[in-house]
């Protein structure tokens, strides 16, 4: 049964509004030959969209063209605000942006929960304040939608952080928090599924719809994009490859601790571990990321590092790809974001060896700043559902 007339606009209304998010200013014409409509629909179209409120003129398109044919029109940017948080073990990132995701402002605040006093009330209320602050410093009297990136599993019926131990108290506080102060939709999402949203999107796996994210830092995580789709699993946990029994641990994991299995291989401790063993000295501290990036600087006295730490994620990767096939596996986090491609060219040779299966190893291309990226796009879209909705003008 074809579409009413006042679906068929809406759907035409959603159309020219995400061509206008992606492409930038358009002009009619432009707007015309993008979306197949006959000119008076086009101009039906620009008519009820500046009606409501959503497009304006922002400029024309060409020094020697003018009149109505040359206008650009763009998205009004500041018809919503939004805000984007990264929550850490010791400290908050927080960014606010407008409707096409341009940064207002952004601030950091380390957060040490033992020094805030009694209970998780003073950590929480510093990252609350950081960010009605931030959202002053924008101009944004009423945030639209709130992302949160998160260490921990998202229960997947409520939405909600779970408790996971050895993770702060106040990072569930503050979830709760935020959703009592704010008059804002709040979502909260595993940071590494918010990381490799982020590159799918913007960075190292624009073309692919099928690839697993290896999150290296303090520990390992794995983010699965399965047929374009972020894929969770039942309870919320695909991706705990810290839990993985593999080859060259001490032990195996258990219910409570992953100390046995691949997080005790290529989590922080042990990179900065192997790296003083290989003699890596490093200006940077003894931090996992500072000597991998010593190594590559080091030239064949770094090789031995480089490439005992290849031989360890290729191990962890070759149990992913046996079960899931991605075609494609990045290395992010700040160890992935420090080695680079020459890591991962490392790790692909080596996992070449491994599984019979054709496996692209690549570095992911956003860094450490890949969370709060993702916990933007992820506002972002939640505010452009709304906001350009049928008859949300």
């Amino acid at each position: 049964m074809p579409a009413s007339p006042s679906t068929a606009r809406a759907i035409n209304d959603r159309s020219a509004l995400r061509l206008l998010q992606d492409e930038g200013p358009l002009t009619a014409g432009q707007l015309k030959k993008l979306t197949g409509l006959s000119r008076p629909s086009v101009a039906d179209l620009v008519e009820r969209l500046r009606s409501s409120g959503l497009i304006t003129v922002v400029g024309e398109a060409g020094a020697q063209r003018r009149g109505p044919n040359a206008r650009l029109y763009g998205i009004v940017a500041d018809r919503a605000h939004l805000a984007a948080l990264d929550v850490r073990t010791r400290g908050v990132t927080v960014v606010v942006a407008d409707l096409l995701g341009t940064t207002l402002a952004e601030a950091t605040l380390p957060i040490d929960e033992n020094a805030t006093g009694t209970g998780t009330g003073p950590a929480v209320e510093q990252a609350v304040a950081l960010l009605e602050r931030t959202a002053r410093r924008a101009g944004a009297e009423r945030l639209h939608s709130v992302g949160i990136g998160a260490p921990g599993l998202i229960d997947p019926a409520t939405g909600e952080l779970r408790d996971t131990t050895g993770l702060p108290a106040w990072h569930r506080r503050l979830v709760a928090a935020l959703r009592e102060r704010l008059p804002a939709t709040v979502l909260v999402e595993n940071e590494t599924n918010l990381a490799a949203v982020a590159e799918q999107r913007l960075g190292a796996a624009r073309d692919r719809d099928t690839f697993v994210l290896f999150w290296l830092g303090h520990g390992v995580g794995a983010a699965l994009f399965l047929d374009g789709r972020l894929r969770r699993g039942a309870s919320g946990g695909a991706g705990e490859i810290g839990f993985l029994p593999v080859p060259g641990t001490v032990g195996l994991p258990s219910a409570t601790g992953c100390d046995g299995g691949f997080h005790s291989l290529v989590s922080g401790a042990a990179v900065a571990e192997l790296a003083l063993r290989s003699g890596i000295e490093t200006d940077g501290g003894t931090s996992a990321a500072a000597g991998v990036r010593a190594a590559l600087a080091a030239g064949p006295h770094g090789e031995p590092l480089l490439d005992a730490l290849a031989q360890r994620l290729a191990i962890g990767a070759a149990a992913v790809t046996a079960v899931l096939d991605p075609g494609c596996v990045l290395l992010g986090g700040e160890i992935g974001h420090a080695g680079g491609a020459a890591l991962a060219d490392r790790v692909a040779d080596r996992l070449a060896g491994l599984s019979p299966l054709r496996t692209e190893v690549r570095a992911g291309e956003l860094g450490d700043g890949a969370v709060l990226r993702g916990a933007l796009l992820t506002a972002r879209d939640a505010a452009q559902d709304d906001v350009f909705a049928p008859g949300a003008g």
